[in-house]
């Protein structure tokens, strides 16, 4: 099994998420999160004053899944999450070693 972090621009989890689900992706956790990259930040101006916005807000989404789907997951996450455009994001990918619903006691792919 395989642990995908994503941190995207927040106007595009509507679109990430059509992209899993159409690959059979069932659920996902997606959290409101602030950060920089290279960007480091932006300057906006706010009544006449132009101040330094450090921290951009973001998306990280979370799904774990089996290890087959992985790779195309991560393209449907690229190709939605994608505009071109500094801070689009990124993308990890971590091995599970282990799952377990809590209500039924399902372990590993049978829990996902």
């Amino acid at each position: 099994m395989k642990l995908i972090i994503a941190v995207i621009k927040p106007f595009k989890l509507d679109e990430v998420r059509e992209a899993l689900t159409a690959l059979g992706i069932d659920g996902l956790t997606a959290t409101e999160v602030k950060g920089y990259g290279r960007q480091k930040g932006h300057t906006e101006i706010y009544r006449g004053a132009e101040y330094a916005v450090s921290f951009l807000p973001k998306v990280k989404i979370e799904i774990v899944l089996k290890s087959e789907l992985a790779e195309q997951a991560v393209e449907a996450i690229r190709q939605a999450a994608g505009t071109g455009q500094i801070g689009d994001g990124k993308i990890f990918v971590l091995d599970v070693q282990s799952a377990m619903r809590i209500r039924t006691g399902e372990t590993d792919g049978d829990a996902l």
